[in-house]
């Protein structure tokens, strides 16, 4: 099973200086990649109606993920995923070469996780209906794979098109796609188009999830050899209780995992990375 961590980024507050410090930390632990959250745009949940569910709000910082991963790409060997980057609510195209020129300049180390997300009003802030999120996302999963596979593309979507365009450089591969999310549709999603599929919180309920994505891809009648399951564990825990969600989400048969600190009252950099060297010992990454 691959593991890797999650960037603190609500914490450690836009610092620049640790995301050097805690991306060559991991590295030198040994974890594998590096997930970051996206979000464009906060928001106050104050008076809101309907009101904003999601964790965040205009105080919480987030760095742009391709920035933040062409920086380490340039300073790390870790491989590096979106968890997950709020596809619906920008361009297709522009993310497409985004996503291209950081997989072929990284040397094959993006995986691209999308989701549709939660802030309406980020979506407003960009200018995307937030209604229709889940199907735009539909296609646009479809729309990238082409987009980096075709010399010149003809495209006539519900959402998007192009005509007899290409962008180049194309990446040297199909950059892998994943899913998240926590719904039907999410699952659903994920059992059509997906690569793998990206679950939070804990074991019970990814194996909850997993279930799911299996009864759809049964549905679907798609064989998932090969799919990718990850658990990023974002859920308050202690360096113990880490490592053993590490160990059971290896039993159950996970692809992936990733060590999350957040959440567990750390304010420093140096406290990050004290927690992922005490995981690291005590799953066998560090000595």
């Amino acid at each position: 099973m691959q593991i890797g961590v999650i960037y603190p980024q609500t914490e450690l507050r836009g610092d620049p200086e640790a995301v050097r410090q805690f991306a060559l930390a991991a590295e030198r632990l040994g974890y594998q990649h590096i997930n970051a959250y996206d979000h464009v745009v906060g928001a106050s949940h104050d008076n809101r109606e309907p009101a904003l569910w999601g964790p965040y709000t205009e105080a919480d910082p987030f760095h742009d993920p391709f920035v933040l991963f062409a920086y380490l790409a340039g300073i790390t060997t870790l491989e590096f995923a979106t968890d997950v980057l709020i596809l619906p609510q920008r361009q297709t195209v522009l993310v497409a070469k985004q996503a291209a020129d950081l997989d072929l300049l990284s040397g094959g180390r993006f995986r691209l996780g999308v989701g549709t997300g939660w802030n309406y009003v980020e979506y407003d802030a960009l200018g995307y209906d937030f209604a229709s999120r889940g199907a735009r996302l539909d296609e646009q999963i479809d729309f990238l794979r082409r987009l980096w596979s075709e010399s010149t593309i003809e495209w006539q979507g519900r959402f998007d098109r192009i005509n007899r365009g290409s962008i180049l450089p194309k990446p040297t591969r199909s950059i892998p796609i994943w899913v998240g999310g926590f719904s039907d549709p999410a699952f659903r999603r994920g059992a059509r188009r997906g690569d793998g599929f990206l679950f939070a919180r804990d074991v019970e309920s990814a194996m909850e999830g997993r279930e799911r994505v299996r009864h759809f891809a049964a549905e679907a009648g798609r064989d998932l050899m090969g799919f990718g399951w990850e658990l990023t564990a974002n859920r308050s825990s202690t360096p113990s209780e880490m490592a053993g969600m590490v160990e059971r989400w290896a039993e159950e048969g996970g692809t992936h995992f990733s060590v999350g600190t957040m959440r567990n009252g750390l304010t420093t950099v140096d406290q990050h990375i004290d927690f992922i060297t005490d995981v690291a010992r005590r799953i066998g990454l560090a000595t």
